[in-house]
């Protein structure tokens, strides 16, 4: 007699047991992480210059949109000349009375030679406008960047010819020559040479300017990036579906650009900052009265050598968002490339 064989019922009941833990029972907690978005975010938390640099940056940005408010609190604005009001206020040089550019309880930050305005508040609308058109520019200028560079690379061709030609005459000109060149003209579009030249018109200006010249290297970037992407399986598989080039785009295309975009915009305000504050100081962008950083610097530079604090404030609070920026762009960089190395 043969040995009775044993039962194949049992195993395959604990196969189907088995089966049915593992499709009811809950994904582990880590099973999130693994999405391309919370990587990033991990790798990005665990960067504490990152972290850092973000504050810093969210802390300029919330005092630019609460600008007005704090100015209420503290009781001043920064047009009124407090000097004409106390003349006390300024010595017989029309410097501040008091010791260190006059803080005091009163002037935190001191007051203006010569005209007596407040500091404190003229920085605080200062951060302002600065950041409102260094932040509009950057708006525009990547939006022009991704639809020329996403068009070109996408088309081809004799498109991608013209606008790969049109971009490297633009990157060759001096942008701060056709910035002081341009301006005056943009000016003269819309206002008469004897007319006094509005502030909304001279930030709308700075706007253009910036941006016009400051779309072609994103543009060239993202060029590249969709010509090697238009070749790749997934792309050919959408063509062969008989999906739309505006699918294509949207659906195929964009979704593998935001970290370069990402990084480039990051990269790119910071810049913008400091080109709109040295038009100011040149007398081209924003002027006096109206505040900005630019504005700050030059009128401080007529006075440094006797009251050193009205450049103080200004010149080092754009350092420091300036590096800020750049440290979280950096950051962002290698959180969203894990293969870079610092």
């Amino acid at each position: 007699m043969t040995p009775p064989t044993p039962s194949a019922a049992a195993p395959l009941e604990l196969t189907n047991e088995s089966v049915e833990k593992s499709t009811t029972s809950p994904s582990p907690k880590g099973s999130e992480s693994r999405s391309p978005g919370r990587l990033a975010w991990n790798r990005f938390k665990r960067d504490r210059t990152g972290v850092i640099s973000a504050c810093i940056v969210i802390f300029f940005f919330a005092i630019a949109l609460a600008a007005p408010l704090i100015a209420k609190v503290y009781g001043k604005d920064p047009y009124t000349t407090y000097a004409s009001q106390r003349p006390e206020l300024l010595n017989a040089f029309a410097y501040p009375a008091g010791p260190n550019g006059g803080m005091s309880s009163e002037f935190w930050f001191g007051i203006e030679p010569q005209l007596g305005r407040d500091v404190f508040t003229f920085l605080l609308y200062g951060i302002r406008t600065s950041l409102g058109i260094a932040l509009a520019a950057t708006l525009l200028t990547t939006l022009l960047g991704v639809v020329v560079g996403v068009t070109a690379g996408y088309l081809g061709g004799k498109t991608d010819y013209l606008v790969g030609r049109f971009i490297d005459i633009l990157l060759s000109f001096p942008s701060t020559l056709f910035f002081i060149a341009f301006m005056p003209v943009i000016y003269g579009l819309f206002v008469a040479p004897d007319d006094n030249i509005p502030t909304w018109l001279r930030a709308a200006a700075l706007i253009i300017v910036l941006s016009a010249f400051g779309w072609a290297s994103i543009a060239r970037l993202l060029r590249g990036q969709v010509l090697g992407l238009r070749e790749r399986e997934f792309v050919e598989a959408a063509k062969v579906t008989g999906a739309s080039p505006q699918r294509i785009v949207f659906k195929e295309l964009l979704p593998n650009l935001w970290t370069p975009i990402i990084i480039q915009s990051t990269l790119m305000l910071p810049a913008f900052v400091t080109a709109e504050a040295g038009l100011a100081f040149l007398g081209v962008g924003i002027i006096d009265p109206t505040p900005d950083w630019g504005v700050m610097i030059q009128r401080g530079a007529q006075f440094y050598t006797e009251d050193f604090t009205f450049m103080l404030f200004p010149g080092l609070a754009m350092v420091i968002f300036v590096l800020a920026f750049n440290l979280l762009g950096d950051s962002v960089r290698d959180a969203l490339d894990p293969k870079s190395k610092r």
